[in-house]
């Protein structure tokens, strides 16, 4: 990488958009600076095409983590919070249908600690109302539906996050956008680095937002490994489900399909920080994903009014487990005598 002396948009980039474009299935990939960018790149550069005005409204769930809501905002739209299946940790589909409106012009999925949407019907619903979908797929690298189709091709476009803890994470901060849409494609690549169209050419008022070529190179080293990492998270996860027994613990709803690619390992329990007690004596290792629902952030004040809850509920119970591809068959055992012990 040093040897190449080519540090910026690189060979190492073009090689992972390439590769990561062909894992997906999707005719384009743009590397991007984070997950945050990735969404805010696809809202602006809708803007850009007409198909999105300032203050056009976006669906997006409620019990998501801040950084969906931001990109909305950021690209001068508006986020509509939906609120949230108690089983899935996805859309309630019901209040789904009930919050679109006249100004309803994209639904934002989050695949929630690994798990697709219920992508099937949120097509369809969009179908029926004319709207844009728009992954994100921050945390389901891998994940695919019943038809074989992987995130990131499963709407118009989709962001990627590879901050380090993710099922394919670089080694800092990193992210992409996948689309079938030539247009978009286009305007992404130059919204990213300053609007350029050719250098010193600014055609749009644009960012800087490039994927690292480093962390490129760091990428393409992980991205043949990462089903089979992805594979190894779905058997420690069927070990959790099948052998955790403890009514005071509620497990994740799992179809074991290959929809789930167990970014995080979910459970929910009524007195958690006792849970959390239990854990720390023992050993076992923690942490919430996440403690505080947008609608209830200070930086959201304007939706302090709003009442979700199934969200709340949500945020108030959950905590994650141990679940990594690194993990040995005695931690695996280990965690689950810990949980079965509470």
């Amino acid at each position: 990488f040093l040897d190449s002396g080519y540090y910026i948009l690189g060979n190492q980039v073009k090689l992972f958009e390439a590769n990561f474009a062909r894992y997906c299935g999707t005719t384009h990939c743009i590397g991007v600076g984070n997950g945050l960018d990735a969404l805010r790149l696809i809202l602006e550069a809708y803007k850009i095409l007409g198909k999105l005005k300032e203050n056009d409204e976006v669906l997006v769930a409620s019990n998501t983590f801040i950084a969906t809501i931001l990109a909305i905002k950021q690209a001068g739209l508006k986020p509509v919070l939906v609120e949230t299946d108690l089983d899935s940790y996805n859309f309630d589909l019901t209040s789904l249908k009930n919050a679109i409106s006249e100004k309803t012009k994209a639904i934002m999925p989050v695949h929630l600690y690994g798990q697709l949407s219920p992508i099937d019907e949120i097509s369809k619903i969009s179908k029926k109302n004319n709207l844009l979908i728009i992954e994100d797929a921050a945390q389901a690298h891998g994940a695919k539906n019943k038809a074989n189709k992987y995130a990131g091709n499963l709407g118009d476009a989709a962001g990627f996050s590879f901050y380090p803890t993710k099922n394919l994470g670089a080694l800092g901060d990193g992210g992409a956008v996948t689309t079938n849409d030539d247009a978009l494609a286009e305007v992404i690549k130059k919204l990213r680095n300053y609007g350029t169209s050719t250098k010193y050419v600014n055609e749009f008022l644009g960012f800087n937002s490039r994927l690292d070529e480093l962390q490129a190179a760091f990428l393409n080293i992980k991205l043949p490994t990462l089903d089979a990492d992805n594979e190894i998270r779905r058997t420690i996860a069927k070990k959790y489900i099948s052998k955790i027994s403890n009514d005071k613990i509620v497990l994740p709803e799992y179809d074991v399909s290959e929809n789930h690619v167990f970014h995080l390992f979910v459970i929910r329990v009524k007195n958690r920080n006792t849970l959390v007690d239990h854990l720390d004596r023992n050993g076992i290792g923690h942490l919430i994903h996440y403690p505080i629902p947008p609608h209830k952030q200070q930086a959201l004040s304007e939706f302090s009014h709003l009442s979700f809850p199934n969200a709340e509920k949500i945020h108030n119970e959950i905590i994650s487990i141990p679940m990594s591809p690194v993990m040995i068959e005695e931690e695996v055992e280990r965690v689950i005598s810990v949980l079965n012990s509470y």
